[in-house]
């Protein structure tokens, strides 16, 4: 499994593949890899050929005959039944997210290829390419049409930091566009999806763009209407709602959404307002990040509303709506990625038996001054003050932190951590003649030691060690 991450703002994006050839990078012969508008020039080409890859946003044609889908920037179309997929664009430009224009005649993608982030539209053979947004300030992400064919929705933010994404319309020929929903100012606007009739647009909201540790939920899904310009919300999952998606005929919306620690898809009658799930699990959400390529990747209904088309697990399905089991479609591309110079520094690694530490920490002098205690490399060293040679005073495999010195200067005190199981509070004579004395036998995250004034007592900070402890799925 080869993964490659695109960095946008704070967030790493996977868009992960895996190929059964071994990838190689090679220099590109001249004119191989098309050169774009950007500071970096391919010079390297990265070929080998792909029949699985993740986070592939794609649509269906409106006439059911093909797939469009991105792959590590590049897009490309593929036969409804599957096989060989055709590229549509190369470069190192990073295309993605395509969507099908009403007439199946164009196709709608987000490109930065400018130098920034810009709503692009192309024909299906890629000889008449145009941009329908300006300026290279902003994140674009997920692209729709609207059902005329007429406009172009999609959700924009103001640069790397500039805020929660807002969706907005702009004319196919372009001009300024126009923002949908201004109020509140910190909603967050993602995924655009059209109603059958056009008059309403349902998406993804949150309150501000992203934040640390969040707790769920983060999205809900919000209907937008056209003729009135109200919003409402109409879902209240536990999990999340994210990337709703409508079926032509209009009578079903599908949707994700976290349960348990999967992501899944759910389906909902929009008559009886019935729900159940449609497939679970899927590719896992990115609601935790910024979502800079939306909190899932872009799927669709067929056109005759029976199935939808989504990618997850690697492989392409067409996913009946009445719950028999999906169809897998199959693909195979031939990539030929645009990479740019190699970046590539020669550092000479010191391996020589001693070193000097660049980072001390807790360091502490004697009562009387002339010895220092300090911490480094996660181990506890004296010496003396200011010339002398630093000499460990344990020989324990724990990290050993917080030194403090007894008032009469002959003894150290110190807290241990060892990550999963916590820490204690040890002592330790500064003459070396004795080993160290564990004297908690809670383990626990100890900080800021202090003797008393006599040097009979401790005193110490105590946190729970579950505070430190890192949850993982591993064995």
């Amino acid at each position: 499994m080869h993964r490659v991450f695109r960095a946008i703002g704070a967030a790493l994006v996977p868009v992960a593949l895996t190929v059964p050839l071994l990838l190689s990078a090679q220099a590109a012969p001249k004119g191989d890899v098309p050169k774009r508008d950007l500071p970096l020039i391919a010079t390297r080409a990265a070929k080998f050929t792909a029949t699985k890859a993740t986070w592939m946003s794609l649509d269906v044609s409106p006439d059911g005959a093909r797939i469009v889908f991105d792959l590590l920037g590049d897009l490309y179309t593929l036969p409804i039944a599957g096989g060989t997929a055709t590229r549509l664009t190369s470069g190192s430009a990073f295309d993605a997210q395509p969507r099908f224009s009403p007439d199946g005649k164009r196709i709608v993608f987000i490109s930065d290829r400018s130098g920034g982030d810009n709503v692009w539209i192309t024909s299906l053979d890629g000889t008449d390419t145009t941009q329908v947004t300006k300026g290279n300030d902003a994140l674009m992400l997920s692209p729709e049409w609207t059902p005329d064919g007429k406009y172009i929705v999609a959700s924009r933010s103001g640069g790397p930091l500039g805020g929660a994404a807002k969706l907005w319309m702009w004319h196919v020929d372009g001009g300024s566009g126009i923002q949908l929903i201004t109020q509140p100012a910190t909603i967050k606007t993602l995924g655009a999806a059209f109603s059958a009739d056009g008059k309403q647009i349902w998406f993804a909201a949150r309150t501000g763009d992203w934040q640390y540790n969040a707790i769920l939920p983060q999205y809900q899904l919000n209907v937008y209407d056209r003729e009135t310009g109200e919003r409402r919300v109409v879902s209240a999952r536990y999990g999340s709602a994210f990337r709703p998606a409508l079926s032509p005929d209009g009578k079903y919306l599908v949707y994700g959404t976290r349960q348990d620690v999967e992501t899944g898809l759910r389906i909902r009658d929009l008559g009886t307002g019935d729900e159940r799930w449609l497939a679970y699990p899927v590719q896992h959400d990115d609601q935790e990040s910024r979502a800079p390529l939306d909190v899932l990747p872009g799927y669709s209904f067929t056109p005759d509303s029976r199935s939808i088309v989504v990618s997850y697990g690697g492989e392409i399905w067409r996913v009946p709506v009445d719950g028999t089991a999906p169809a897998r479609i199959p693909f195979t591309v031939d990539a030929d990625v645009a990479i740019g110079p190699e970046v590539k520094f020669a550092w000479r690694v010191n391996d020589s038996a001693t070193f000097t530490a660049r980072q001390i920490r807790d360091g502490v002098p004697s009562p009387d001054g002339t010895k220092l205690a300090f911490t480094a490399v996660n181990r506890l060293y004296v010496m003396d003050w200011p010339s002398g040679t630093p000499r460990r005073l344990t020989t324990m495999n724990v990290g050993e932190h917080m030194p403090s010195w007894s008032p009469d200067g002959r003894t150290l005190a110190f807290a241990t951590f060892r990550d999963g199981a916590g820490g204690n509070i040890y002592s330790v004579r500064v003459d070396g003649r004795t080993p160290p004395k564990q004297l908690t036998s809670q383990a626990a995250i100890y900080r800021d030691l202090a003797f008393d004034p006599t040097g009979k007592r401790i005193a110490s900070v105590m946190l729970n060690a579950r505070d430190l402890v890192v949850i993982g799925t591993g064995g």
